[in-house]
């Protein structure tokens, strides 16, 4: 089930969703090794890209172990967005990702993200600008539309086809729904019924069993896993296992998600800085810790501890000792 990107071919068609706050460079090396075929960048301003600002640098940062790396960018104005993705390029990304599918209120303020959705012009203007300045593949993040009355997804992606993109990911949610209802998979397929470069499906992925599901219903050669991968690196990796086998896996052993959580742990003191590190590790630690017994005093815990040496002991000792999953993740 390899996707061709270009001239890529990823041999896993199971990638890591961007995620803001999320997909970091610790965690996309994690969930590379665990078996993500392609990890994603969290969104990135065109804008901040070029003005160079230290944390987006950082943000866009290839690290040698996790290759093949997209780089996702959100902007409006088309130069920008271009000097931007020639910035990336040069500093060794594989893909340049364009996101029009971002519903959040900041984002779609600057109309950008899924705001592009609504003007197919300014769209078109940015996709084109975007392909011509760099020789890597270009890919697109969508979603079906504005509103249940706007779905015009399969439009964009004619349009983005025609100006060169490689790869399109579709949502199966319209940006006025958020995250709200269930992903509508089946209206991916009318995507991947205009267009003839791959779709990727994304949207509520949390089993096994959902990515069959998706995969069936949207006809899409690939899937994107993005909330379902929270505190579950792995996941991804047997996603693709039982696509491949029609096995499901095991869940990780005690000894090995303890390993996983003290290597993500060190990873983001590393990456960050160790306050900074420590403050972005408590949403982490607590998607890892969930349906585990005992879960909320652990969370209760290191979140009011500022120590982050005591942590790492703390994390030692929960993820340590065979824990019951209570809870589904």
């Amino acid at each position: 089930m390899a996707i061709q990107i270009g001239s890529l071919v990823i041999e896993s068609p199971v990638f890591l969703a961007p995620m803001s706050g999320v997909t970091d460079a610790p965690f996309r090396r994690l969930a590379k090794r665990h078996g993500a075929g392609l990890v994603f960048s969290e969104m990135i301003a065109s804008r901040e890209m070029v003005e160079a600002s230290r944390r987006t640098l950082r943000m866009a940062r290839r690290t040698r172990d996790e290759g093949p790396f997209a780089v996702q960018l959100a902007g409006r104005d088309p130069e920008i967005m271009a000097e931007a993705a020639k910035l990336n390029e040069d500093g060794g990304a594989d893909i340049i990702d364009i996101n029009m599918g971002c519903p959040a209120r900041k984002v779609v303020g600057s109309l950008c993200g899924s705001a592009l959705m609504r003007d197919l012009g300014l769209a078109r203007r940015i996709i084109e600008r975007t392909v011509n300045a760099v020789s890597i593949p270009v890919t697109l993040k969508m979603r079906t539309g504005w509103d249940a009355a706007n779905r015009n997804a399969p439009e964009l992606a004619r349009i983005a086809e025609d100006c060169g993109v490689r790869m399109i990911t579709v949502h199966g949610r319209t940006r006025c729904d958020f995250y709200e209802g269930r992903a509508d998979w089946r209206f991916i397929r009318r995507v991947k019924e205009a267009v003839q470069v791959p779709v990727i499906a994304n949207g509520d992925i949390t089993t096994e069993d959902d990515a069959a599901r998706c995969l069936s219903q949207s006809g899409a050669d690939g899937l994107m896993i993005g909330r379902g991968a929270r505190g579950r690196p792995w996941f991804l990796g047997q996603v693709a296992a039982f696509l491949r086998t029609g096995t499901y896996a095991r869940p990780p052993s005690a000894e090995t998600r303890s390993a996983v959580v003290q290597e993500h742990y060190q990873g983001l003191l590393d990456h960050h800085g160790a306050r900074t590190g420590m403050r972005i590790a408590r949403k982490h630690l607590a998607w890892y810790a969930q349906g585990l017994g005992g879960a909320k005093a652990f969370v209760d815990t290191i979140n009011r501890c500022d120590d982050s040496g005591r942590v790492r002991d703390l994390i030692a000792e929960f993820f340590g000792a065979a824990r019951e999953i209570k809870d589904a993740a």
